[in-house]
């Protein structure tokens, strides 16, 4: 039977055993350098210590860049910070500078309040003569031909809208007669003994006092009462005096009895 294979087959089985025989072949021969240049490597001892620097080197580099490594760490950390540490500087600055432009704002704010309410009460303080002398007219003036009426409702109708005018501006006028004496309102110009009015109420409005939004804009000149003068006093005394005396005997008649 092996005799039937065909003489092909034969070389082709040869011809791969062959191949393969030289595969190994080179494969020891290859180990075999390798070996031959260690053998070398080992022999050279300049060389084994350049390759035992080189490891040394390449340990230390490594040793080198683990250590700029941390150091970058805490630079970046310490730089965090400090960075941190502005931040609370700067922004208790801004509220800071914050607070105080709000108060600077609430104080320019307040202060041009104040100035435009003394302008106005400077210019209608200059303005309430002019009504005064309108009222004194009114009170004293009696007009009695036609032409004299006419004069009088022509300047009373001026009066008229000067008042509206200082109405709009806020401008009020007091109310003192019968009035407790307040010398925040009230100005007192005179004294004197009153039998109708106590002690220390305004008996007479010498000159008209005005408000301004609350405020005062004039205060207002007024006569205030001392009380019951002294003969009064001593008048009143003995009719209780009298009174006195007159139920006394029907006292002692009741007791009699």
């Amino acid at each position: 039977m092996n005799s039937d294979v065909p003489a092909s087959e034969q070389e082709l089985s040869q011809d791969g055993s062959l191949q393969n025989d030289s595969d190994e072949n080179s494969l020891d021969s290859h180990k075999t350098e390798e070996s031959s240049d260690q053998v070398e490597l080992s022999d050279d001892p300049e060389l084994t210590r350049q390759l035992i620097d080189d490891s040394v080197d390449s340990g230390n580099d490594q040793s080198s860049t683990s250590s700029e490594s941390n150091s970058k760490v805490s630079d970046t950390e310490t730089r965090l910070q400090q960075l941190e540490k502005e931040y609370e500087t700067l922004n208790s600055q801004y509220m800071r500078i914050a607070a105080d432009f709000d108060n600077f704002r609430k104080r320019q704010t307040r202060d041009q309040d104040d100035l435009k309410i003394q302008l106005t009460c400077s210019t209608l303080s200059e303005i309430l003569p002019i009504v005064d002398n309108f009222e004194r007219a009114r009170q004293q003036l009696k007009p009695e031909s036609e032409e004299a009426q006419t004069l009088h409702r022509s300047y009373q109708g001026l009066y008229k809208q000067l008042v509206d005018v200082l109405k709009q501006q806020g401008v009020a006028p007091m109310r003192v007669v019968g009035q407790k004496f307040d010398p925040n309102l009230h100005e007192a110009v005179l004294r004197e003994p009153n039998d109708q009015y106590e002690e220390d109420i305004n008996i007479e409005e010498l000159q008209r006092g005005y408000h301004l939004d609350g405020k005062v804009l004039r205060h207002a000149l007024v006569k205030v009462s001392m009380g019951p003068g002294p003969n009064k006093v001593s008048q009143r005394e003995e009719e209780e005096d009298k009174v006195e005396d007159n139920e006394v005997p029907d006292k002692d008649l009741s007791e009699s009895e």
